[in-house]
């Protein structure tokens, strides 16, 4: 059966083979069905329009995240690019900026199968041999082993960390999006330094929620800050309500502690600073 996938917009996670599309339907376009994938909340409008555009093609539906819809399952390359893998769905946590328990409620296991880079939402609160299994999986793979889904500091046990020594990794993602998360990325990025995964190599880094209600500039900084303190290469994420609206002083400030090259500049300091100090 062919399917086109559509997706009202591209991200590094998009796939891109032959059958994927992200506006109207070109000369020539036809398949057995068109699934219209929705991430962000802020994007369904575009999803309608693109709706009423495919479904004179084939027999069309409109599905992801966005919609609120709880997934059954996982298949590879199908909405994410090849490579990725999720194993797990849901999450234990109820935070409040996320829809992440509310759409797919607490974890749960997913039949494991092949990838290098890790989407799952709390891959360290499933069950001890799902984990174990995830990481044979992963010690298979020929290309560098990403957790780009996350890793939640405050479950992070020295044993996850032999297992994450032991694999031909690029980069791991914590998060620091509450003051609750503080005490626990400190002492993750202390386990993890001793394994030799940290800001100096890029191998450990920290998502840093910023622009929330609330928030300021000043604040942000410092948590910034205190996550290269941590150990961290820091990565601003944006925060976003459901219209997908955000003021323009924050997503200024965000350019410079999201692109690579920016935040290894502006962050330089503040990690020799961590080093002579012997900070946290």
């Amino acid at each position: 059966m062919k399917i086109i996938r559509v997706f009202p917009r591209k991200t590094n996670a998009t796939p891109d083979d032959e059958n994927v599309r992200f506006m109207e339907p070109l000369r020539g376009d036809s398949a057995d069905e068109i699934h219209i994938s929705v991430t962000f909340t802020y994007d369904l409008k575009k999803a309608e329009y693109l709706y009423s555009q495919w479904k004179h093609v084939a027999a069309t539906k409109i599905g992801g995240p966005a919609t609120g819809e709880m997934s059954d399952a996982f298949t590879p390359g199908m909405y994410l690019k090849k490579g990725s893998v999720i194993t797990s769905r849901g999450c234990n946590n109820k935070c409040w900026f996320c829809s992440v328990w509310k759409r797919e409620g607490a974890i749960r296991e997913l039949p494991i199968t092949e990838g290098w880079n890790v989407r799952d939402d709390n891959l360290l609160a499933c069950s001890d041999q799902h984990i174990i299994s995830v990481f044979e999986m992963l010690k298979k793979q020929k290309h560098q082993i990403e957790f780009t889904g996350g890793i939640e500091a405050k479950l992070l046990k020295q044993w996850h960390v032999d297992l994450l020594s032991s694999l031909k990794m690029k980069t791991l993602y914590c998060a620091y999006d509450t003051k609750d998360d503080l005490d626990p990325l400190i002492e993750a990025g202390k386990m993890l330094s001793r394994s030799k995964i940290s800001y100096a190599n890029r191998k450990a880094s920290c998502y840093v929620l910023i622009g929330y209600p609330g928030d300021t500039i000043d604040s942000a900084i410092k948590r910034i800050r205190q996550s290269v303190h941590a150990g961290f290469f820091p990565f601003a994420m944006l925060y976003r309500d459901k219209r997908g609206e955000y003021d323009l002083q924050w997503k200024k400030f965000q350019r410079q502690f999201a692109n690579p090259i920016l935040v290894a500049v502006n962050t330089r300091a503040w990690w020799e600073e961590k080093k002579r100090f012997n900070i946290f």
